[in-house]
């Protein structure tokens, strides 16, 4: 992957840039396309900045292109939700068959999740093909795995979005679970075998350093535990600012106890949960994060998914060795899971503390995961099932977390996945009146924010069902292809 900017290559600029606050959002000078050579820019740049009347802003735009983000269909065109969605999906799609400023070439279009983005996120697109599925839109369905694919191919693993300064961390594991329901979709499970490959690499991604990792640490992306066993967590290999929070990550380094702040708060995006309580310390403030001291319960569900969508394409192809490979190694971490997650005290699935040998404090959604992959026994989701109801659901939907922290991955907010996870997850286990009960709070406040204001948003308030949702570190985006995915779906079903 050539000719791209990397942000690292304009960096005296970028930093003056992010500083100075010429743009209210950080994200916009790591999008910009730069009109001439970096070089040109860069020798331009250093000749004129002490320059009297020298214009910062004027300089940026006159030697960048900012590709504006595009968002839908206008507020009078108040149609029904369905049918709104049915047409943002066109307004959502992009391509991207050459290389601009930080964007990755891919080669088929994809769904963006609207408002700020041009650029196709990982995690995201699979809650987006739920809803493309229900469309029948099963070509798009089929781009986003080809373009997962063209990635993994290319570049060792789908990058948390379509963007140069994201190749140094992953989001959650996905890609097993979009080729699932690609074959649900299509009938057709060739899919499967036509994927080996790929699924091969993914998997050798997130595994890569297990053979050196010592007992008690974690190396990249895995961790060995003091009793020996092998499980993952999530990881970037950077440590330094985020571009497309910049200031932000270096204000909040002032305070911040550790040399590797920066790649605690990267590893915590590789998540998708940027950001939440779950990853602190003191379960408070982002300064004491510690993400790389964890291991993660839905990472480990999804590459024991993905462990067992190798063995299954494997037995297809009749690769035996494999398929006995990839059978224990799934085998081993279902016992791990529940070994290592499940906190028989308080009977809900946490986060494991590598160091302190324990479960996190941390009462979360992403226990879900063991019951969305039917991993966990009866007993386990009955007690899953309690707290649930007790802890997590609310008039407008399922929250993330129980406690409030001011960060968007913590209550109040109701995020789409989730909705999925916890409906599916309760389904599985024949808690079909729970399920509804998510279902329908949550969908009635997604009609209710799209009735006041015509849009569909990121996340919701699922406490109080009078306003819209906030915190984070960017306003809330309209758009949004995981809550039109997840919309449609729930819906469906």
């Amino acid at each position: 992957m050539s000719n791209q900017l990397y942000i690292n290559e304009i960096q005296t600029l970028f930093d003056a840039v992010q500083k100075s606050k010429i743009f209210e959002d950080q994200k916009m000078m790591t999008d910009a396309v730069p009109l001439f050579s970096i070089a040109e820019i860069n020798a331009k740049y250093e000749q004129e900045k002490d320059s009297d009347g020298f214009d910062l802003r004027n300089f940026v735009m006159s030697h960048f292109d900012f590709l504006g983000a595009r968002v839908s269909v206008r507020k009078e065109d108040h149609l029904p939700i369905g049918q709104h969605i049915e047409k943002l999906w066109d307004e959502l799609t992009r391509t991207a068959y050459e290389e601009k400023g930080t964007l990755l070439k891919l080669p088929k279009p994809y769904i963006v999740p609207g408002g700020r983005f041009n650029e196709f996120f990982y995690w995201d697109s699979y809650f987006i093909m739920l809803g493309l599925q229900v469309s029948g839109r099963v070509e798009m369905m089929e781009n986003i795995v080809e373009n997962c694919s063209y990635l993994i191919q290319n570049v060792g693993f789908v990058p948390n979005a379509s963007r140069t300064h994201f190749l140094s961390r992953s989001q959650p594991p996905y890609f097993s679970l979009m080729l699932e329901l690609l074959a649900e979709t299509t009938n057709d499970e060739t899919i499967y075998t036509h994927y080996h490959d790929t699924l091969e690499k993914e998997y050798a991604f997130w595994m890569d350093g297990k053979e050196k990792v010592e007992s008690g640490s974690g190396l990249q992306r895995v961790v060995k535990t003091v009793d020996g066993d092998i499980l993952n967590r999530y990881y970037d290999a950077a440590n330094e600012p985020r571009p497309e929070s910049y200031l932000i990550d270096i204000e909040d380094h002032e305070n911040a106890s550790g040399e590797e702040f920066y790649r605690n708060i990267r590893s915590a995006c590789e998540s998708g949960w940027d950001f939440s309580s779950r990853w602190f310390a003191d379960g408070e403030h982002i300064q004491t994060i510690e993400t790389l001291n964890l291991s993660e319960v839905d990472l480990n569900s999804l590459l024991w998914h993905l462990e067992t969508t190798l063995a299954k394409s494997s037995a297809l192809q009749n690769l035996r060795e494999k398929e006995n490979y990839f059978t224990e190694r799934a085998a081993s971490r279902r016992q791990m899971i529940n070994k290592y997650f499940w906190d028989e005290k308080t009977k809900i699935y946490k986060d494991y503390h590598i160091i302190k040998n324990t479960n996190t404090p941390s009462e979360h959604i992403a226990a879900l995961y063991p019951l969305f992959l039917g991993i966990a026994d009866k007993e386990q989701a009955e007690a899953m099932a309690k707290a649930i109801s007790e802890k997590f659901l609310y008039q407008g939907g399922l929250v993330t977390t129980t406690k409030k922290s001011g960060q968007q991955w913590d209550l109040p907010n109701a995020w789409a996945p989730y909705q999925w996870l916890g409906f599916k997850a309760m389904k599985n286990y024949g808690f079909d009146e729970l399920a509804e009960n998510i279902k329908n709070n949550w969908c009635f406040n997604v009609e209710r924010v799209y009735k006041n204001t015509g849009k569909l948003m990121e996340k919701y308030n699922a406490l109080d069902t009078e306003t819209i949702a906030g915190g984070g570190e960017y306003p809330n985006q309209d758009g949004f292809g995981w809550t039109n995915g997840v919309y449609l779906k729930l819906q469906q079903n």
